[in-house]
This record gives structure tokens, C-alpha cells and sequence, in this order.
């Protein structure tokens, strides 16, 4: 199959979109159902709207892209999802959708709109379910090996976590029965705020979302749901020599612990390196997690961080949590960077796959 025999029809005659549905901040209950927004997802509901499987694009605010929901779910208005996939794979048609830009048919003057009508007519390449079902399983193994670092990236922050907790919460630490507690907290240990630990960084020029790239050599490390926001070339800008970092951001509170070259997003991050000689970053990253600034909601929070108190253990302990958590970090790392490589090379197979270059069995 090559690029000039792949037939083509109109994507309302491939699917039928539909707009989200309202669902107030204050009107949702807990519950297990995924909410999902054009960024992503965003919270649970205790009641859903659509059964999945189920395909989510951008509406406003973030047009197109694509995701997949495999349970039932609440789409929000500010998305499109298919109401009917016509007999078409679920899976496909989430490629396919990816695989658009829709940027041409942004309808918002203000914020990105997607209009569902001015989409209908879009031509889209018109494979046979077979067809469908081999494209789909060619790019699904990738994201389930992504996914499966996924898991396995969580297990190992949830070990740190809780280890965390159980030694410098519940001070149930190693031989905690012989230490005496002196104004609340272990002997030989301190409180301090973090405002005071955080150490001066030199700066580097910020890397504005508009110059990411979608492939590149230094990762671009933002406030953002994901971990990598995109990519540059702009060595300026890459943090090295001050490695490990801790990325703080000012909004969403995200907080991503960087053991590798990286430029900082201009999206509002700040940068934390402790300066106290028995507060690794590691442990300052776990002190940092354990932190909740939820109450605060919409603000500029590193002024709220900075005014939180953590515990400094001694030396022993922290050199010992440091180990655990270093370890935890470096295996991070290595499946980090399995998993670029791997969208990487699902990236670059998509395109071929839809437009023809690729041949896909009939």
C-alpha cells in the first residue's frame, strides 16, 4: 500500500462526535468514574456518562489530541467524544484521531475551540476493520509497554513513599524503641522551613511552550501533567553540573524529581536544591511530597512551600533513606527513558501507518 492508493471518506462518515457534558467542581461526588477534560483527566465522579471503551478529543482550551478511556467515563464539555464508532475499531480511531492536526480548524479567537461541524467533513484514510485491527495492535504494543513502566515507576515511588512516611511520620524507624522523643520529634534531630534549606541556583534561560519541540536531545521540564513536556536544542538552557533538581511548579504544585540533563518550562517552575549537608535531594524530595498545599487552590505557591517545616533525621538515617531512595530513582530514570523511546518510535510509525507509506495487510 502506498500514499496514493489509500482511499479516503469524511469523518462523519467514520464517526459521530459529540459535545462533553457540564460537570461543576462543586456538583462532583466521590467515586471511581474517570473525568475527563481536553488536557486529560481530571478527578472522579461517582457517576458516568459514556461506556467505555471510549475516545476523547480537545474541544477548548487544548484542541485534538486524542485519548483513550477504556472503562465508562464523564467527557466534560470542554472535549469531543465519539458517540458512535460505526463498527470502526475504538483503538483505531484513537490513532487516527492523534494523528490529525487540528489546529487549522481552531474556531476560538480567544481560546482554542474546536467546532465538531467544521470537522465532519475532514477527509480521513478509509481502512477495512482488518486493516483497523492490525494497525491498532502494531501501535497498542508499544503503549503497553509504556504502560507497563508506567506501573512499574509507581510501585517504586509508592515504596519510597511509604517508607518515608513509616520512618519520619510515624518515626518507626530503625531501632525507634532506643530513641528518645524530645519535643516531638527523635533526639538528635531538627526542624527547619524549607525557605531556609533551599540553596541559590544560577539561573538559565527558561524555554517558552511555543519553542518545545516534539523530538529533540534535552527534555523540557514544566509544571505540567506530563513528566516531559517536550524537547530543545537551546544547550544554554540546559541544567547539569547541578544535578540532581527538584522542579517545583508554582500552580499546579507538581513536583518532579530530575536526576538528568533537562531545561526548565517558562510555565511557572521554580528550582529546589536543599543546602543542609544531611538533607539529600532525595530525602528533600520525599520531605517536599509530603507537604499539602491543596487548601491554598488557585495561587503562586512556592511562597506557601517555602513557609512548611520538615524534619532533618540524622545522618545515619538519612545516608540510609537516601540509598533506598537513590536506588528508586535511578531505576526511574532508566524506564523514564525507555518509555520516550518507545512513544518515539510509536510517534514516527503512526503517520506512515495512516497516510500509506507503511503497508498494512488487507
Amino acid at each position: 500500500m502506498n500514499k496514493e492508493r489509500v482511499e479516503s471518506k469524511k469523518l462523519e462518515n467514520l464517526i459521530t462526535l459529540q459535545r462533553g457534558f457540564d460537570l461543576p467542581a462543586q456538583s462532583r461526588k466521590i467515586g471511581e468514574v474517570p473525568i475527563v477534560a481536553s488536557s486529560g483527566f481530571v478527578g472522579f465522579h461517582n457517576e458516568s456518562k459514556v461506556a467505555g471503551p471510549g475516545v476523547v478529543i480537545g474541544r477548548s482550551g487544548s484542541i485534538g489530541g486524542g485519548q483513550y478511556i477504556s472503562r465508562d467515563f464523564w467527557p466534560l464539555n470542554t472535549t469531543l467524544w465519539v458517540k458512535d464508532f460505526k463498527g470502526n475499531n475504538p483503538r483505531f480511531i484513537y490513532y487516527l484521531l492523534k494523528s490529525i492536526d487540528f489546529s487549522n480548524f481552531n474556531a476560538g479567537a480567544g481560546v482554542p475551540t474546536l467546532n465538531r461541524n467544521h470537522i465532519a467533513s475532514l477527509r480521513v484514510p478509509n481502512f477495512s476493520v482488518k486493516q483497523q485491527n492490525h494497525i491498532a495492535s502494531v501501535l497498542s504494543a508499544y503503549d503497553d509497554l509504556i504502560e507497563n513502566n508506567r506501573r512499574r515507576i509507581a510501585l517504586l515511588e509508592e515504596a519510597a513513599r511509604l517508607l518515608y512516611r513509616e520512618w519520619f511520620v510515624r518515626f518507626r524507624f530503625p531501632g525507634y524503641e532506643h530513641v528518645k522523643i524530645v519535643d516531638g520529634i527523635p533526639d538528635g534531630w531538627e526542624v527547619k522551613k524549607v525557605g531556609e534549606l533551599l540553596s541559590r541556583q544560577k539561573l538559565k534561560p527558561k524555554v517558552r511552550k511555543d519553542e518545545y519541540q516534539d523530538v529533540g536531545t534535552y527534555p523540557c521540564i514544566d509544571q505540567g501533567q506530563d513528566f516531559v513536556g517536550g524537547y530543545t536544542e537551546n544547550t544554554e538552557a540546559i541544567y547539569t553540573e547541578e544535578l540532581p533538581l527538584i522542579v517545583f511548579g508554582d500552580h499546579t504544585r507538581a513536583l518532579k524529581f530530575v536526576n538528568f540533563p533537562f531545561a526548565r518550562g517558562a510555565d511557572g517552575t521554580q528550582l529546589c536544591k536543599s543546602n543542609h549537608q544531611r538533607l539529600s535531594q532525595e530525602l528533600f524530595y520525599w520531605s517536599l511530597v509530603n507537604i499539602d498545599l491543596s487548601n491554598y487552590f488557585y495561587a503562586r505557591h512556592f511562597k506557601f512551600l517555602k513557609d512548611q517545616e520538615v524534619i532533618i533525621p540524622d545522618a545515619e538515617l538519612a545516608n540510609q533513606f537516601t540509598d533506598f531512595a537513590k536506588n528508586g530513582f535511578d531505576q526511574i530514570r532508566v524506564l523514564r527513558q525507555q518509555s520516550l523511546e518507545l512513544a518515539k518510535a510509536r510517534d514516527l510509525l503512526l503517520p506512515r501507518l495512516m497516510d500509506g507509506r507503511l503497508e498494512v495487510p488487507a
